[in-house]
């Protein structure tokens, strides 16, 4: 593989946010994201400024990790939250231990099925494990085939814990786990 996975820097916020804006044009997007394009592009850029600053090099709360290619040009990305025990997550769930949370997965369609995925994935959960996490989950919409099958393959198993989308949706999201080894 000849792309460098490496944390992005403050800096780099213009280049974040082009990338979460693909992100959020791809067919699934709507399975994959809690916010749409839409609603992403008319964020200021001190909302991209302040996203990158607290998930870069550095920050100890949150990694934003980027497949970089030779040419500079990034691939896939991926960011890992710390969730400590006692605080409440996104959807009301207390956290009982500490754990990371993986969020933003994606890969550029040119660049599905070359390991970059995988690649992320294992910088994500080391950095997680460095950071003393005792599990890593990620949460995907149950209608996500594509995602559900790259976490498979990267180890994650379902907890068992169901999230529903919205209250009168009748959709659901899945927590998926992978225990510190």
């Amino acid at each position: 593989m000849s792309h460098l996975i490496r944390p992005i820097r403050p800096d780099e916020w213009p280049a974040a946010k082009e990338l979460r804006l693909m992100a959020l044009r791809d067919p699934v997007a709507h399975l994959a994201f809690l916010e749409t394009y839409e609603e992403a592009l008319a964020r200021p850029d001190s909302f991209w400024r302040e996203r990158a600053e607290g998930a870069a090099e550095g920050a100890a709360a949150a990694r934003q990790l980027i497949a970089e290619g030779p040419d500079g040009s990034w691939a896939g990305t991926l960011t890992v939250l710390v969730e400590v025990p006692g605080t409440t997550d996104w959807a009301g769930f207390t956290v009982e231990r500490k754990q990371g949370h993986v969020v933003g997965v994606f890969v550029r369609p040119e660049q599905r099925g070359t390991g970059l995925a995988e690649a992320l994935f294992a910088a994500g959960l080391e950095w997680a494990w460095d950071r003393g996490a005792e599990r890593v989950r990620l949460i995907v919409h149950e209608d996500n085939a594509r995602a559900r099958a790259l976490y498979r393959k990267v180890g994650f198993a379902p907890s068992g814990v169901t999230v529903p989308l919205t209250a009168d949706s009748g959709e659901s999201e899945l927590e998926l786990v992978i225990e510190r080894p």
